[in-house]
């Protein structure tokens, strides 16, 4: 199972958007810092998250949601 998944920083309320196959373990990399764009802006929470049968798909929707017509959507579903 892959994932695409959106984080909400605590410390500032920004979002991060991200695809992975292991969402527990994707926070705990975001959370220690070893991410270049999301260590200023920790700690992260799980905010929202997809599940796809392939890799392939998943960043497919990663790819969508970081466009503009996908932060629209996000947006208008509430989401963000």
């Amino acid at each position: 199972m892959y994932y695409t998944y959106i984080l909400k920083s605590q410390f500032n309320g920004t979002y991060y958007k991200g695809s992975t196959s292991d969402l527990e373990k994707r926070l705990k990399f975001h959370n220690a810092g070893k991410s270049k764009y999301t260590k200023k802006y920790r700690p992260w929470k799980l905010h929202y998250y997809e599940s796809f049968e392939t890799k392939t798909e998943a960043i497919k929707r990663e790819l969508f949601f970081k466009s503009v017509e996908g932060h629209f959507w996000l947006k208008q579903n509430g989401i963000i």
